[in-house]
Formats: C-alpha cells, sequence, structure tokens
C-alpha cells in the first residue's frame, strides 16, 4: 500500500509541473498568430501528426486483437 501511495502522489507531483510547465513571456504583452508574429513550429505537422496517430491506433488494434487477449 505504500508503494501506491508513493506512485499516486509521484503521478500527481510530476502532472502539475507538466501543466505549468510555460515559458515566460518575453515581454512586449500580448502575442498571438497574425501576420508577422511566427505561428509555433508544430502548427506546420499537425496533419502528419494525425495522420501518423491514426495509423499508431490501427496498427496496435490489429495487433492486441490477432493476440486475442
Amino acid at each position: 500500500m505504500k508503494t501506491i501511495n508513493k506512485l499516486v502522489y509521484a503521478f500527481f507531483f510530476l502532472s502539475v509541473l507538466l501543466i505549468n510547465a510555460q515559458p515566460p513571456d518575453p515581454g512586449g504583452g500580448g502575442g498571438g498568430v497574425g501576420p508577422g508574429v511566427p505561428s509555433a513550429p508544430i502548427d506546420m505537422y499537425v496533419y502528419v501528426l494525425g495522420i501518423v496517430a491514426v495509423m499508431f491506433i490501427a496498427f496496435f488494434t490489429k495487433k492486441y486483437k490477432n493476440q486475442k487477449i
């Protein structure tokens, strides 16, 4: 039981760190996507990441379906 409690505490601690992990605002306020403002680098790959996610889902579904767990 003690190990489970430690794992739960560690999970919540790490999740709080990840949720609050934001880079500081470089001043000047604002900053959105618009003319002259660079967008986030991941914006270029949203469609590719979506396709890869669907491929992973199909692959693992087929893999576990064949094992008949």
